[in-house]
């Protein structure tokens, strides 16, 4: 007889009498004793995170929860507009917009700042002078090589994005203030004599750095910001429910589109 096939997890397990999760019972030890925050990266990591680990999480993941009317917001609303029986499909919607312009910089920024500093020989710097030189020569290279750099940027707050410096202070008074928000940090100092204006680092790039710092899995960055935007859409389909905007937003594209003559593609064309 073939042995039954094995499959290892250390994550949810049932048993007829109980359910287990990251070795602990679920109803006993985590219900009512875990915060979600707490659970969602202890699920990630596997070990369970310290206080101030938590807070710095649970405060990326407000930072991103929810900004308004962006098109990851829109097309949820105009989703369930279309298929009001299918709450997933319009959550799904939203969640599949999650990419290098909006929620996508969160991983993007954390990849960027772990390949700099993993490429700097010795020991990060220990002061904010060694951090301006490495970033110095990293927003230098990203110029010469006409690459933006990630976390750099924002279409409304050009004066500074408040999450930013308020997420900075969270995890320097909880001491997780790491190398990848030094380097960020130090991006933000040195870049205007590089690029010759100033630019905001902004939120979803500061989480990116922060979550870095945090220790959590590169490959994962994005998977926690569509974590906190799933809050965010959920509250927009609430929303919707009580006062509806999305026929509105429909019909303003649909009533006032106009015709216009072909205009057919050549393979020389390029957008963007």
């Amino acid at each position: 007889m073939a042995e039954r096939p094995e499959y290892p997890t250390a994550l949810g397990a049932s048993s007829r009498e109980a359910i287990t999760l990251l070795g602990h019972d679920l109803a006993k030890d985590v219900m009512g004793e875990v915060g979600f925050g707490e659970l969602a990266f202890w699920l990630a990591t596997q070990r369970r995170p310290e206080p101030g680990e938590t807070r710095v999480f649970e405060a990326v993941l407000a930072a991103l929860a929810d900004h308004g009317f962006t098109p990851t917001a829109i097309v949820t609303r105009l989703t369930y507009l279309s298929a009001p029986d299918s709450v997933q499909g319009a959550l799904a919607a939203g969640l599949l917009g999650g990419g290098s312009r909006f929620l996508g910089v969160t991983e993007d920024t954390g990849r960027f700042l772990h390949d700099v500093l993993s490429s700097l020989d010795g020991d990060p710097p220990s002061d904010e002078e060694g951090w301006d030189a490495v970033a110095r020569r990293t927003v230098r290279a990203e110029r010469e090589a006409k690459r933006f750099v990630p976390g750099l940027g924002h279409h409304v707050h050009k004066d500074g994005d408040p999450r930013t410096p308020r997420l900075m202070e969270i995890a320097a008074e909880e001491g997780l203030f790491g190398p990848h928000l030094s380097l960020f940090a130090a991006i933000g100092r040195v870049h205007p004599e590089v690029l010759g204006r100033e630019l905001p680092l902004n939120g979803a790039g500061v989480c990116g750095a922060a979550l870095a710092d945090l220790g959590l899995p590169l490959e994962l960055l994005r998977g926690f910001a569509l974590l906190a935007r799933t809050a965010g859409l959920i509250g927009q389909l609430a929303e919707e429910l009580r006062h509806p905007v999305g026929n509105e937003i429909f019909l303003s594209v649909d009533l006032n589109n106009r015709s216009v003559a072909p205009d057919p593609y050549s393979p020389g064309d390029r957008h963007g």
